[in-house]
């Protein structure tokens, strides 16, 4: 896992998949959390929009990142 510094308190998960280069689009970023395959502090998450604080640990797959 990595940790992925964020300007700002926030980030919407949307935004931060992109940002730790978990997906490439924000058509994919729609469809990946829509199939339930996003998790956010270990449970799934089917909002795009959902607030991303400094600690939440992002994961698609095998792959994770760390709001920092």
């Amino acid at each position: 896992m990595r940790d992925v510094p964020i300007d700002g308190e926030m980030i919407r998960l949307g935004q931060f998949l992109k940002l730790a280069d978990l997906i490439d689009t924000g058509g994919e970023a729609k469809w990946r959390i829509g199939a339930g395959e996003v998790r956010v502090n270990g449970e799934v998450e089917d909002r795009r929009g959902r607030q991303l604080f400094p600690g939440d640990v992002v994961s698609l797959g095998d792959a994770a990142a760390r709001v920092a």
